[in-house]
């Protein structure tokens, strides 16, 4: 679905077209850099990319992201960079909208495979 069409994309309206949590969303590409959008609630599993980069940036509710050493807590407009190879375990509470920028390559739950493992030929555009 990239640059199928060039218009906005409304993170509102995205964002009502599902309900799982912990399911990336693919809504834009840039650059081989994916935008995506998850929603999250309650914790997902410790993690690292041992080559990309992650930006989380909040949209709506509450995330901490865990790290080994302190916790990152971003609000609504606040964003984070983890950088790559940095252990981490997201933590949202109810209601919780993420949006996402990382490489195309950046498996959904690094090495680390799990029920709440999302693959990447699995994460939709949307």
């Amino acid at each position: 679905m990239p640059n199928e069409t060039q218009k906005s994309v409304s993170l509102g309206e995205k964002f009502s077209l599902f309900d799982e949590h912990w399911s990336p969303k693919i809504i834009a590409e840039c650059n081989g850099q994916l935008v995506k959008i998850a929603k999250g609630k309650g914790e997902l599993v410790w993690h690292s990319h041992e080559n990309e980069d992650e930006l989380f940036f909040v949209h709506k509710g509450q995330l901490t992201l865990k790290l080994r050493d302190r916790e990152i807590v971003l609000n609504p407009g606040e964003l984070f960079v983890v950088p790559k190879g940095v252990e981490h375990c997201p933590l949202a509470e109810e209601g919780t909208e993420i949006l996402m920028f990382e490489p195309a390559s950046t498996a959904h739950t690094g090495k680390e495979q799990t029920e709440q493992t999302v693959a990447q030929d699995k994460q939709p555009w949307i």
